[in-house]
């Protein structure tokens, strides 16, 4: 498959470390596009959940590709989300062209784009942390069983199903704390000038225009992939949500150079980033 390239790529929510992450897809989806700029959004190593008894070598892979954009050059900003919240102790360090940051606003061709995980919407994390990290341990649980279920569904040639997406679109609260989120971020958006609010954190692929009595704003997020298997990516003053088909990645593509057992040298990586500093 020819790579494509890509102005900006935002992912995020990849939750490295847990069960439902879908690593196999995503290292399939990076080693397709050539970005200029790749921003990982928040919750990419779930820190609350990591267990060396769990990291598979495919959950390795994602974080060395993601050192090879860096070596290339590729402007990576990693913004902290609420499940790697202890990387913000080192928010606004930068190593080469790698940036660890909180937020992030960019110029888009004119235009204001704010970048953050969106964490700081939710009532639960902000006040009951302990229920929050409780709730992530079942919806990984959740998940596990459900991989189980459709992978029988799948023998039995049956279509698969989602228990999250049938939760969520079954109680109304769901919906409701989705719409909540969507219009703080914009409003807020709106009040500090921006055009464009990107956002994660709640597991749910968006593009929308929200207008308000005091302005409009694009409302984007990047979904996840654990479920959802989305990404953002912005090409000539356009925004698309990408949706990951199975279909379109045939089979597991191997970089020029690479083979199946390569590791990427931390050497290399280092000597770039003394260069860049120097």
């Amino acid at each position: 498959m020819e790579k494509r390239n890509v102005e900006i790529a935002v992912i995020s929510d990849v939750h490295l470390g847990t069960y439902g992450c879908q690593a196999k897809e995503l290292l399939k989806y990076l080693k397709s596009i050539k970005p200029k700029t790749l921003i990982l959004n928040g919750d990419i190593i779930d820190i609350w959940q990591f267990s060396k008894r769990y990291w598979p070598e495919t959950h390795m892979k994602i974080v060395r590709k993601l050192m090879k954009f860096v070596v290339e050059g590729v402007n990576v900003y990693y913004l902290t989300g609420n499940h790697d919240e202890l990387l913000r102790k080192f928010a606004d360090m930068n190593l080469g062209s790698f940036y660890l940051q909180n937020k992030l606003v960019m110029e888009l061709d004119g235009k204001k784009a704010w970048f953050f995980h969106g964490d700081i919407f939710d009532v639960t994390m902000q006040h009951s942390k302990w229920l929050a990290k409780l709730g992530a341990i079942g919806y990984d649980s959740l998940i596990l069983l459900n991989s189980i279920v459709n992978s029988l569904l799948t023998f039995w040639g049956k279509e698969k199903m989602s228990f999250s997406k049938k939760i969520k679109t079954k109680f109304k609260d769901a919906v409701k704390f989705i719409n909540s989120f969507e219009e703080t971020a914009a409003e807020i958006a709106i009040e500090n000038g921006y055009q464009y609010v990107v956002c994660g954190h709640i597991h749910h692929p968006e593009k929308i225009n929200i207008l308000t009595e005091n302005g409009g704003v694009m409302y984007l997020n990047s979904g996840d992939w654990i479920e959802n298997l989305t990404a953002l990516e912005y090409n000539k003053g356009n925004w698309a949500v990408f949706k990951y088909d199975a279909r379109n990645f045939t089979k597991d593509e191997i970089e020029d150079g690479e083979d199946l057992t390569s590791k990427l040298d931390v050497n290399i990586l280092l000597q770039k980033i003394k260069i860049e500093i120097a």
